[in-house]
């Protein structure tokens, strides 16, 4: 499997423990996430759900500043995690635990759960930003993005 289809479904994952922590889908997600960890191994998963539990406290601030830091540490720190875990399967067993937590996701971390914050637009769809006269239009890109030529101006009026 690619390198870079890895370092996707672990940032993947990354972001859906952020997301799951504290939800009404945190229960099933936090254990199914232990499972996957331990693979096997009773005592690495009973010891994943103090790490989930640890994320879920973390990220409970009513600070927007800090919650903000929190959220993208622990992003980092859970894709670090899950990114580890598969590097040190070898080929055969990195390809089955890999597919085992794209089912994990699919299951639990449904499509439709993308948030925007105040002011912020989600779209699964192509979204065009335009300004007019001396105004600036600006965006943040969390994805792929496609950038085609700048239409001419209007000819002006007399």
């Amino acid at each position: 499997m690619l390198v870079e289809t890895l370092a996707a479904l672990a940032a993947a994952g990354g972001t859906a423990v952020v997301q799951a922590a504290g939800s009404d889908a945190w229960a099933g997600f936090r254990q199914a996430v232990a499972r996957w960890f331990g693979r096997g191994d009773t005592q690495r998963e009973l010891a994943e759900p103090e790490r989930l539990d640890q994320t879920a406290a973390a990220l409970q601030t009513t600070d927007p500043a800090r919650a903000e830091r929190a959220r993208i540490s622990e992003e980092v720190s859970w894709r670090a995690r899950i990114e580890a875990r598969l590097e040190h399967l070898d080929g055969a067993e990195r390809d089955q635990a890999a597919d085992q937590f794209r089912s994990l996701l699919a299951e639990h971390v449904p499509e439709a759960q993308v948030e925007a914050g105040p002011g912020g637009v989600v779209a699964g769809r192509n979204v065009e930003i335009r300004a007019e006269g001396s105004s600036i239009a600006a965006g943040v890109i969390h994805g792929g993005a496609h950038i085609g030529p700048h239409p001419a101006p209007d000819p002006p009026q007399t």
